[in-house]
């Protein structure tokens, strides 16, 4: 089975059944939607698409980026990763993190109490998944 582990502390606090995960956020200075999707490339996970919905403070989407329907969109040129940590913050909204046709913010599925639980959440393809 294909699976994304959440990891806060070096503990597994959820194990997403899925291959691919979409990512996203809003950007705390721009107010501007961003997503990236993920899918488990072996033991490391690879960056397939990226979009935003806006440009500015280190949000400007590279020359091949196309915009359509409201967000630009890319494919970015990078090498997959063996993890991907991500900071919780209580001055901006919680990660949403979307998958196998459902979505959910990021402290729900590691079951942080509340919005000050500034954890950092380490997500990477669980060992054996295959």
């Amino acid at each position: 089975m294909i699976a994304v582990c959440l990891i806060v502390a070096g503990v597994v606090r959820a194990t997403l059944p899925t291959e691919q995960f979409t990512l996203s956020w809003t950007h705390s200075v721009e107010k501007t939607r961003w997503e990236e999707t993920y899918r488990v490339d072996g033991d490391r996970l690879a960056l397939i698409e990226a979009r935003i919905q806006g440009m500015g403070a280190g949000m400007e989407p590279p020359a091949d980026a196309r915009f359509a329907n409201g967000w630009w969109t890319w494919r970015p040129k990078m090498p997959p990763l063996p993890a991907l940590d991500l900071s919780r913050s209580p001055y901006t909204r919680d990660y949403d993190i979307c998958f196998a046709s459902r979505c959910a913010e990021l402290g729900a599925l590691t079951g942080a109490v509340d919005a000050t639980d500034t954890s950092i959440v380490t997500a990477k393809p669980c060992p054996g998944s295959r």
